[in-house]
């Protein structure tokens, strides 16, 4: 008899048992999740960072294109590395096909 009730007493047991182990299991699982959406977080505003710091580089690099290819600073570069002027009207000729 003695048995037998041990037998009923693990039947009861069983169902109660496996919930816990499903809860356990979920809730492991919830961490891990948590756990890996805030590295993915993390990752996200360093590389936003990064990408910050990159506009401000080309935003630069585009100011210092502008300046380096004004019309002007050709000119300039022109007249004093290359000894080029600007032809007078005498010294242009016009040739008809």
């Amino acid at each position: 008899m003695n048995l037998k009730m041990l037998f009923e007493h693990i039947r009861v047991d069983t169902p109660l048992i496996a919930m816990i182990v499903v809860v356990i299991i979920s809730a492991v699982g919830v961490i891990y999740s948590k756990h890996l959406s805030r590295n993915e977080f993390i990752q996200l505003q360093q590389l936003e960072k990064q990408r910050d710091l990159l506009n401000e580089e080309w935003g630069r690099l585009l100011l210092e294109q502008s300046t380096w290819g004004s019309p002007s600073r050709v000119e300039q570069q022109a007249s004093r590395r290359l000894q080029m002027i600007v032809p007078k009207a005498d010294m242009t000729v016009v040739i008809k096909p």
